[in-house]
């Protein structure tokens, strides 16, 4: 098992939590909870040793695309593909009700 951590400006906190897929064969589980104003945290527990730089381009992509929410994020997975955990984090936006941008939307 490898932990990872990795860290995003952002806006103000999340407006809630949520818990979105599971931890199984070849799939990951997403725990948001509203983060510090200013930053996003990403935590990653993973199966697979080696990988930072992969979950470091995959997470900065999801990062990078628009001011965010602060949140804490923390990723339980099992070997889940790139788009797995793409797909896992867009479910989790949207069930906290949106992109969770900057600005609260």
């Amino acid at each position: 098992m490898e932990q990872l951590r990795f860290e995003f400006p952002a806006g103000q906190p999340a407006t809630g939590r949520v818990l979105v897929g599971v931890v199984g064969s070849g799939d990951l589980e997403v725990v948001v909870e509203p983060g510090q104003g200013g930053k996003t945290t990403v935590e990653v527990t993973t199966s697979i040793n080696g990988y930072g730089r992969v979950w470091d381009a995959q997470l900065s992509r999801v990062f990078a695309a628009e001011p965010r929410a602060s949140m804490q994020i923390r990723i339980h997975d099992f070997g889940a593909t790139p788009g797995v955990v793409g797909m896992r984090l867009a479910e989790a936006f949207e069930a906290l009700g949106g992109p969770q941008q900057g600005d609260g939307a």
